[in-house]
């Protein structure tokens, strides 16, 4: 009797397991079943690093400029707080790397910034310098008015809520708020600037990916909801070759290619693409990235070479976008 049980209680397990098993990969396959796909008013395939910061000096207005010209269909950029108040694009926050002064952005006034270096090195490209004749740090408000239909995503580096604050207060200023995209990688910066403005959407976190991944190899996440607009992850094979990263543990080769295996899924990007979500992933210098990027289903390439990537979407048109406003 006692076997009976045991062998009946085994027999339910399975097909339980098997019956969450079927119904996990039908979800995966067709998520609209249960969530409702988003609606952004932008879809772009090509995002300019920086500005392109390849081409011309990173972050500048003559930067900004030449990518929207070379056809650009987004711009990355980071900001900071000057001592007065002032929202200033600009990746780092101290400025030895850029402009060869050991000052921070923070301590000051945006009057006072220092120029950039003549010559950088592409940080994306190591061994490739860029230059430039506009050498100045760039006012977002000023971007803001420069480009006011461009799509773009600001990386907030510093939990700073003054400077949440008033990066929120610009996009609601210049009507923004449906193409500019919340991005940091610290979870906590997120949750303040989704509390400052929830209207903007926003990227996945370093955690929220982790758990991204979790739900995906448990099954799970054909049954959770998302709040992310867009997943913003490195294209693995890059690492330690155009890019070599200051963390000690991607510098193993074996990191990287469990790295490589884990997130680079095509069935998890194209399950997110269904829910209305957009995955990008960075820095594509090469063709040969650009091309592996697209291959396994990213919707958009960031890059330092704006130019390069338009020739290269030119050369190699991918699908086109799935309609925004059809109705499912």
């Amino acid at each position: 009797m006692k076997s009976c049980l045991f062998y009946s209680g085994i027999l339910l397990l399975c097909l339980a397991v098997g019956l969450y098993v079927v119904c996990s990969l039908y979800l995966l396959r067709n998520p609209w079943i249960l969530h409702k796909r988003k609606r952004l008013e932008f879809y772009c395939r090509h995002i300019s690093h920086r500005g392109g910061s390849g081409e011309k000096i990173e972050n500048t207005m003559e930067a900004f400029t030449h990518a929207v010209a070379v056809g650009t269909e987004m711009l990355e950029m980071d900001c900071h707080l000057t001592s007065d108040g002032y929202v200033v694009i600009s990746h780092d926050n101290n400025l030895m790397r850029q402009t060869g002064y050991d000052k921070t952005v923070s301590s000051l006034r945006f009057q006072d910034l220092p120029l950039y270096e003549e010559r950088l090195e592409v940080t994306f490209y190591v061994g490739h310098y860029s230059t430039g004749k506009d050498r100045k740090f760039v006012l977002l408000e000023d971007l803001f008015k420069k480009f006011p239909s461009m799509p773009m995503i600001l990386e907030i580096k510093e939990n700073n809520d003054l400077l949440i604050k008033k990066v929120s207060n610009l996009v609601k200023q210049y009507h923004r708020e449906s193409f500019t995209v919340w991005a940091s990688e610290e979870s906590d910066i997120m949750a303040k600037c989704n509390e400052q403005n929830p209207s903007m959407p926003y990227m996945f976190t370093m955690k929220r990916g982790i758990l991204l991944l979790l739900l995906f190899y448990t099954g799970l996440l054909p049954f959770v909801p998302l709040g992310e607009s867009l997943l913003l992850f490195y294209l693995p094979s890059i690492i330690n070759r155009t890019y070599i990263p200051e963390e000690a543990i991607l510098k193993k080769r074996f990191v990287v290619y469990l790295l490589q295996k884990l997130t680079m899924r095509k069935s998890l990007f194209e399950h997110l693409i269904k829910r209305g979500l957009q995955v990008q992933l960075f820095v594509c210098n090469e063709e040969s990235d650009m091309e592996a990027a697209f291959a396994v289903g990213a919707t958009g390439v960031m890059s330092d070479y704006p130019t390069l990537l338009t020739n290269y979407i030119k050369k190699h048109p991918p699908p086109p976008p799935p309609s925004i406003t059809q109705p499912r």
